[in-house]
């Protein structure tokens, strides 16, 4: 079906739920395509669960997936674009940090790009945050020369059957730009704003924001490495029967 589904991965974000609901509606507004909104609760604790399925029961543009426990953020987007079935996915973090208004700049290359991203401008998130992503952006492009500034950035649309065919595992969304490149599709990087966080506290640590992607870095760096690429320069194929009849 064309459009797009917009997913957003929830967990304990109670106080932004009716914000991201406003915020996706006045999206969808401004939109020239049909747009959806799919919430994916990962095991909430607080009441996101049950703000969510209010939105569900009074808006028929937005639907919901709910995890019985905690999964974390790759499983949570990775069950969005299996629910979805729209030509183009998105997701956006349920922090609003971003702005869903600034798909509308994206929306230009959606036919000509697998993956359009967007790069976070003048960033408001704390110095430790920044420095921390600042060096994790140079340590990945330094493995896997992928050209990008932001790409943990939380605002992206892909071109739906190309997104189902990249690799999965925990981690993965983190380097979403990357296999794009290393499984043959292209890019295009959108500058967008970035807002302080008014509710909810950041889900990130040190742990999962430095030493595990550093881990999973080295697995991407593998998969790069060890790609399959050929050039044909001549061949003669079979023929069907029903071309001899």
């Amino acid at each position: 079906m064309d459009g797009l589904t917009l997913i957003i991965p929830v967990f304990n974000e109670e106080g932004n739920i009716h914000r991201i609901w406003s915020e996706i509606d006045h999206y969808r507004r401004n939109s020239q395509f049909p747009v959806f909104a799919l919430f994916v609760d990962d095991g909430s604790v607080d009441d996101s669960l049950s703000l969510i399925k209010e939105i569900c029961d009074r808006d028929e543009g937005f639907g919901f997936v709910s995890f019985d426990k905690n999964k974390g953020l790759s499983a949570a987007i990775k069950a969005g674009f299996d629910y979805s079935t729209t030509k183009w996915v998105g997701y956006l973090d349920g922090d609003l940090q971003t702005t869903p208004l600034d798909f509308l700049k994206f929306e230009l290359f959606l036919e000509n790009y697998d993956l359009i991203t967007g790069e976070r401008q003048n960033r408001k998130d704390s110095m430790g945050k920044k420095l921390s992503s600042s060096f994790a952006n140079w340590i990945r492009d330094g493995f896997l020369k992928d050209g990008m500034k932001d790409t943990g950035c939380p605002l992206k649309i892909f071109k739906r059957e190309f997104v189902l065919s990249l690799p999965y595992f925990n981690g993965y969304h983190r380097f979403f730009p990357a296999l794009t490149q290393i499984y043959g599709g292209s890019v295009k990087v959108i500058p967008i704003r970035h807002f302080p966080r008014k509710e909810g506290k950041s889900k990130f640590n040190a742990f999962n924001r430095m030493i595990q992607p550093l881990l999973d870095l080295f697995l991407v760096f593998r998969l790069k490495q060890r790609r399959i690429t050929y050039s044909v320069k001549e061949s003669r194929t079979f023929q069907s029967e029903e071309n001899h009849e």
